[in-house]
């Protein structure tokens, strides 16, 4: 019905087309079109082909394609055309989970009269050859994440690579991102920048990932959750300058949303004084070139040099060899955000101390 409804306004459209290139012919102006449904049934015809070139309806030889196409993040208006089309025509939809796309189908007002198969983070490599083999017998199938962009942060990682490797068509129907919105509305630079995904949920391992950025100089992006960003604004304060801007964004394009702009520290008490709830994502300013140049000149230093310094601190504080070599190490952590070993250092010791 929509494919019919596409080529009709694509019919209308040459039509009239063809009638305003008669009256240029003649001189005379034509001011009879109307530009935006020009410009919406030039849409409709775009990703109904999408469908219709797939399944052999444009007369051509019948050929398959995977659609990655992303799913509102918050608010069901963010929902694209190209989106609803997708849902009701594709021949299957694989997604992250298949009650939560029939909820959004439900509140969209679409039929979904595809085959809807459970695709996710614990059975995408497992189903994705199939889906494929379906794709190359003529099949258009759709991948949808619970909400934004699929294979970002989302299943869909390993259907992509196979469909790469099988030389599949492959194409994306892009829409809402939690990622654009919140570096569009945290007011740091925008010019450059980084994703990280959610957090470790070990404080160590949380530790090691943000000193391995405590230089990078762009924008950095991190998702995290209301029941763990309390611990991980702890390790945003252990690592990161105290006044290093960021930005804290939770429930984007939703009823709730918030965006809390300030420092390391100032988004650190935020988050004690009044803890944020929902979907979380933290922005962060990157390093200036004045502390990339500081923290080299801190952090470079040989295993031999850590042991000088661990026997200067010895003596000066009055402190077993063990615990300044502890301090020293951890002041001196690797480019990647790991620790040079505490026994490599203390054979340095030993052997400064035997000459």
């Amino acid at each position: 019905m929509a494919h019919d409804a596409a080529h009709h306004a694509l019919e209308n459209y040459e039509a009239n087309e063809a009638s305003e290139h008669s009256a240029e012919q003649e001189g005379v102006q034509h001011f009879s079109r109307d530009p935006r449904a020009v410009k919406e049934a030039a849409g409709e015809v775009s990703y109904a082909n999408e469908i219709t070139a797939s399944n052999g309806q444009d007369g051509g030889e019948k050929r398959g394609r995977v659609i990655l196409a992303a799913t509102p993040i918050g608010n069901v208006g963010d929902a694209s055309a190209r989106l609803r089309y997708n849902l009701a025509h594709a021949d299957i939809v694989a997604a992250e989970d298949t009650r939560r796309l029939y909820d959004l189908a439900n509140r969209l007002g679409i039929h979904v009269s595809g085959r809807v198969v459970a695709y996710h983070d614990h059975n995408e490599d497992a189903k994705a050859d199939g889906l494929l083999d379906e794709v190359e017998k003529g099949a258009t199938i759709l991948v949808v994440s619970d909400a934004g962009m699929p294979t970002v942060n989302d299943p869909g990682h390993a259907i992509v690579g196979r469909a790469i490797a099988r030389n599949i068509p492959l194409t994306c129907a892009p829409g809402p991102s939690a990622v654009l919105d919140a570096i569009a509305l945290a007011g740091l630079p925008t010019d450059r920048f980084c994703y990280e995904g959610f957090m470790p949920r070990k404080h160590s391992e949380k530790l090691t990932r943000l000193r391995s950025l405590l230089t990078e100089q762009r924008t950095i992006v991190f998702f995290e959750t209301a029941q763990r960003i309390s611990e991980t604004m702890h390790a945003f304060e252990e690592v990161f300058p105290a006044d290093r801007p960021m930005a804290l964004a939770r429930e984007l394009t939703k009823e709730h949303e918030e965006i809390r702009r300030s420092t390391v520290a100032g988004i650190a008490r935020g988050v004690e004084q009044d803890p944020p709830r929902g979907e979380i994502v933290l922005v962060i300013q990157g390093a200036s070139s004045e502390e990339v140049r500081e923290n080299a000149a801190a952090t470079i230093m040989s295993v031999e040099d850590m042991a000088r310094e661990a026997l200067r601190l010895s003596q000066q504080q009055n402190i077993r060899v063990k615990d300044a070599i502890s301090q020293v190490v951890e002041a001196h952590p690797l480019p990647d955000g790991s620790f040079v070993r505490r026994k490599q250092v203390y054979q340095a010791v030993l052997e400064l101390q035997e000459n």
